[in-house]
C-alpha cells in the first residue's frame, strides 16, 4: 500500500515537473519572439511590401465565357429516317457523345480557323521597361494634349503609356518563325523592322511591304495598319507557326459540360487582353457552328446521292416482282392466299424490309468506316439476327402446298419492294425539302462579352499571403538565430555544470555605453575618467557590484591574502569595467583600495581612468621607479591605481619574477584590498601566474557570449595552474523577454521608493 502511495506521489511530482518545463519552454519561446519583434516586423514588412508591389505590378488577367447547346441530332441520314430501326443496338443516331463534341471544338480544324481569322499567329506589342514599365503604362490615361507618357530616366526606347500597334499581315521565312523582331517607330507614319538590331526593311503604315531577305528563299511581308508612338519607341513583333499558335490557343481554352447530360457546353478563356479574349471565344463558337452546319449539309448530300442511286434499282425490282406475280396468277388462274399464309407473308415482308434497309445503311456506313468499325459490326449483328428470324419463317413456308409457296414468295417480293421503294421515296423527298433550310445540331446560346473586371491578380489574397509568409519567415529567422546562439544566458547553468557559485549578475548599463560613446576617439588630454560608480551610483550595474562586495567579504574569511584577481575566458567581456567599478564600490565603503592593471599586453585601464600608461607595473618590477612614483590617486574614486607601464616584450617573465611577488607582499600590507586586472586565461598564461599569488579569483562571464565548452576550458586551465576560482560574475545581462532566468537576479537591486 505504501509503495503505491509512493509511486503515485512520484508520478504527481514528475507530471508537475514536466508541466513546469513545458511552461518554461513556452515562456522562453514567447520571450524569444518578443526580443526579436523588430526583426520579425522588419521581415514581415519587407515581404508585405514585396507582396503589395507584386499585386500592383502583375498584369491583370481577364476571363470571359460563351455557351453552346448540342441539340439532338436531326434526321439527315438514311438510318435517321428509318423510325424504330435507329434504336437498334450499337447503331448511330440520337445524340452525339458530348466528349466528341468537346474534342471537335478543341481540334486543329476548328482552332486553326480561329487562328487564321484573328491573326493569332502574329504577336505585336509595345516593349516595356522591365518589371515596372507595363504597370506604369496601364495606369497612364492618354489625352489630346498628352497622348503618350513621358519616358523615365531618358529610356525613350520603351513604351510608357499611350502606345499602340496593329499588324494585319506578317509573314517571314520559316526559319524566322518564333523569333522576336523589333518595330521601331520613325517619323509620323513610318517605321523600321529590325532583327538582332540589323535593319530588315522600312515601311509605312497602311502599306503592305514585301522584301526579299538574303540567304532566305521566302520574303518578309508586313502590313501595319495602326502605329501610335513617339519616334524611337520599340515594339515586339513575333510570327509564330500555326501549330504553335493552335497549341497556345488550345491551352488557354477550356470546354466543359454544364451539368450531367445537359448538352450545354461552356467555353472559357483567359487573357491579359480582354477584347482579344472575347473575340477569340466568339470566333471559336461561330466557326464551330458553321462547321457543324456544313457537316450537316454534306451529310444530307451524301445521303441524297445514295438514295438517288438506290431508288431506280428498287423501282426496277418492284416492276419485275409485280410482273412475275401477275404472270403466275394469269397462268394459274385467280389465286388467293389462305388466312394463315397471309400472316406468314406479313411477318416475312416486315423482316425482309428491315433486312434490306439495314443492308443499305451498312453500304452507306462502309463509305465512311472500315469493316471493323463498331457501327458496322453492330449493323452486321442486327442483320444476322433478322436473317435468323427469316429462316424460321422459311421453314413454315416449306410446309405449304407448292402453289401457295410460289404465290407467297412472289407476293413477298412485291410487298417488300413496294415498302422499300415507298420508304426511300418519302425519305428522299424529306431531305430535298429540308436541305435548303439545313440547320446544325449546335446552337450558340451566349456569345462572349467584353470582361471589365480582372480575375487576377487577387490583390487582397496576395497581400494577405505576403503578410502571413512574412510573419512566418520572420519568426523562422528569429528562431534560427536563437538556435545558433549557443552562449549561456542563464547563470544557473554555470553553477550546475561547473560547480562554481555566481557571486553577482551585472546588467548591461546604457549609461556606461553612452559615456563610452561620448569620449570615443578623444585624446588623453581631453579624456575624463569613465567612472559609473562615481557619476551614477544608483545604476543597477553598480547595485549588482555592491552585492558582489558583500559576497567577497565572506570569501576573504578563509583566503591567504587580500588580493583579488579578475580574469575571463576571452576579451570583450567587460572585465575592465568590473575591475574599475568594483574598486570604486569597495573604496566607497571606507576601504583603502589599490587597482593594478596587470594586462601587460593590451591593458588600457589608464585610459579609462584618464592617466598615462608610463611609470607603471613594468617599471616597478624592473625597479626603475619607486612605488610612490607609480601610484596615481583617482579623484572622487577613493582608489589608487598602478598602470601597466611600458608594454614589455616578455610580460610573462616579468610576472614570474620574484620582485613581482615581493611587490605584492609589500603592497597588500598598505591596502585593505588589491584588485589586479589580468588578461584572458584562454589567450595567455598571465592569469595563471598571477592567480597563485592572490587570495580570491573572479572569472567574468558575459551573458550569451560563451558556450559551456569555453567556460569549462577556462576553468580547467586555471585549476591545472593551481588557481581556485572563487566565483563568477555574470556580466552584461540585457533585459529581454527571454532572459528572465538571468535577469531575475537583478530585480532585487531595483528597489526604489515610490514617488507620489
Amino acid at each position: 500500500m505504501s509503495n503505491n502511495v509512493t509511486n503515485n506521489t512520484q508520478n504527481t511530482v514528475n507530471d508537475s515537473s514536466n508541466q513546469e518545463d513545458d511552461e518554461i519552454n513556452l515562456a522562453e519561446l514567447l520571450g524569444t519572439l518578443l526580443d526579436s519583434k523588430w526583426l520579425i516586423m522588419s521581415v514581415t514588412t519587407t515581404v508585405l511590401l514585396i507582396g503589395v508591389a507584386k499585386a500592383l505590378v502583375d498584369t491583370p488577367i481577364y476571363k470571359t465565357d460563351a455557351m453552346l447547346h448540342i441539340q439532338e441530332k436531326s434526321k439527315s441520314s438514311l438510318l435517321d429516317g428509318m423510325g424504330d430501326l435507329s434504336a437498334l443496338g450499337g447503331m448511330e443516331g440520337g445524340k452525339k457523345p458530348i466528349l466528341a463534341e468537346i474534342e471537335l471544338i478543341k481540334s486543329r480544324l476548328t482552332l486553326g480557323k480561329a487562328v487564321s481569322t484573328l491573326n493569332l499567329n502574329i504577336i505585336a506589342q509595345p516593349k516595356y521597361f522591365p518589371l515596372l514599365g507595363a504597370a506604369m503604362a496601364r495606369r497612364f490615361k492618354s489625352t489630346n494634349t498628352q497622348p503618350f507618357a513621358e519616358p523615365l530616366l531618358g529610356k525613350d526606347q520603351y513604351a510608357w503609356g499611350g502606345e499602340d500597334i496593329r499588324v494585319d499581315n506578317f509573314s517571314v521565312p520559316s526559319s524566322w518563325e518564333g523569333e522576336e523582331l523589333t518595330v521601331v517607330a520613325d517619323k509620323k507614319g513610318y517605321y523600321q523592322l529590325l532583327k538582332d538590331e540589323v535593319l530588315v526593311l522600312e515601311g509605312q503604315v497602311n502599306k503592305r511591304i514585301e522584301k526579299k531577305v538574303q540567304g532566305e528563299s521566302e520574303p518578309v511581308s508586313l502590313f501595319v495598319s495602326l502605329l501610335k508612338a513617339r519616334p524611337g519607341t520599340q515594339f515586339e513583333l513575333v510570327r509564330q507557326s500555326n501549330i504553335r499558335s493552335i497549341e497556345v490557343l488550345k491551352a488557354a481554352l477550356t470546354v466543359a459540360e454544364k451539368g450531367k447530360s445537359s448538352g450545354i457546353l461552356e467555353l472559357t478563356t483567359e487573357s491579359s487582353n480582354p477584347k482579344l479574349a472575347m473575340n477569340t471565344l466568339n470566333a471559336v463558337a461561330d466557326i464551330y457552328f458553321k462547321q457543324n452546319v456544313e457537316d450537316k449539309s454534306e451529310e444530307s448530300d451524301k445521303t441524297l446521292t445514295f438514295l438517288n442511286e438506290q431508288i431506280p434499282k428498287l423501282k426496277e425490282q418492284l416492276e419485275i416482282s409485280t410482273s412475275a406475280l401477275n404472270d403466275f396468277r394469269t397462268s394459274k388462274g385467280s389465286l388467293d392466299l389462305e388466312f394463315e399464309t397471309k400472316g406468314v407473308l406479313e411477318g416475312v415482308v416486315e423482316l425482309q424490309t428491315q433486312t434490306t434497309l439495314l443492308q443499305q445503311k451498312r453500304d452507306e456506313l462502309r463509305q465512311r468506316f472500315t469493316e471493323t468499325h463498331p457501327s458496322v459490326e453492330a449493323m452486321d449483328k442486327q442483320i444476322a439476327r433478322l436473317q435468323e428470324q427469316m429462316s424460321q419463317h422459311d421453314k413454315k413456308i416449306e410446309t405449304l402446298p407448292e402453289t401457295q409457296k410460289v404465290v407467297l414468295r412472289l407476293a413477298r417480293d412485291v410487298e417488300v419492294n413496294t415498302k422499300l421503294y415507298t420508304e426511300l421515296l418519302n425519305h428522299a423527298q424529306t431531305i430535298r425539302l429540308t436541305k435548303e433550310g439545313t440547320v446544325g445540331d449546335v446552337k450558340v446560346i451566349d456569345y462572349a462579352v467584353l470582361p471589365t473586371i480582372p480575375i487576377k491578380p487577387k490583390k487582397a489574397l496576395i497581400v494577405a499571403i505576403a503578410f502571413i509568409l512574412g510573419l512566418i519567415l520572420g519568426i523562422a529567422i528569429a528562431l534560427i538565430r536563437k538556435s545558433l546562439q549557443n552562449g549561456i544566458e542563464d547563470p544557473d547553468i554555470i553553477e550546475k555544470q561547473l560547480n562554481i557559485p555566481v557571486y553577482a549578475t551585472v546588467p548591461f548599463s546604457d549609461v556606461q555605453s553612452a559615456l563610452r560613446k561620448q569620449y570615443k576617439g578623444k585624446g588623453l588630454h581631453e579624456y575624463k575618467p569613465i567612472l559609473l560608480a562615481v557619476n551614477h551610483p544608483e545604476d543597477l550595474a553598480i547595485e549588482s557590484l555592491r552585492s558582489l562586495r558583500t559576497s567577497l567579504h565572506f570569501a576573504f574569511l578563509e583566503s591567504q591574502n587580500n588580493i583579488i584577481m579578475i580574469t575571463g575566458p576571452r576579451p570583450g567581456i567587460g572585465k575592465s569595467f568590473i575591475s574599475i567599478n568594483l574598486a570604486v564600490v569597495l573604496g566607497n565603503s571606507g576601504k583603502k583600495i589599490l587597482l593594478i592593471d596587470g594586462d601587460l599586453r593590451r591593458g588600457y585601464l589608464n585610459k579609462e581612468l584618464g592617466v598615462r600608461r608610463e611609470n607603471g607595473l613594468s617599471e616597478l618590477v624592473s625597479q626603475s621607479i619607486t612605488v610612490a612614483e607609480s601610484i596615481h590617486t583617482i579623484p572622487d574614486a577613493n582608489i589608487d591605481f598602478i598602470a601597466t607601464g611600458a608594454i614589455p616584450p616578455n610580460p610573462s617573465e616579468i610576472l614570474l619574477h620574484n620582485r613581482f611577488s615581493a611587490l605584492l607582499d609589500n603592497l597588500k600590507k598598505q591596502y585593505d584590498y588589491i584588485i589586479i586586472d589580468t588578461p584572458p586565461i584562454l589567450a595567455v598564461t598571465d592569469a595563471a601566474i598571477v592567480g597563485r599569488l592572490v587570495g580570491a579569483t573572479l572569472m567574468i562571464v558575459k551573458a550569451g557570449l560563451h558556450p559551456l565548452r569555453e567556460l569549462e576550458q577556462a576553468h580547467k586551465r586555471l585549476v591545472q595552474s593551481g588557481v581556485r576560482v572563487n566565483g563568477v560574475v555574470f556580466n552584461g545581462i540585457v533585459k529581454t523577454s527571454s532572459s528572465s532566468g538571468a535577469y531575475r537576479y537583478v530585480y532585487q537591486y531595483d528597489y526604489k521608493s515610490s514617488k507620489h
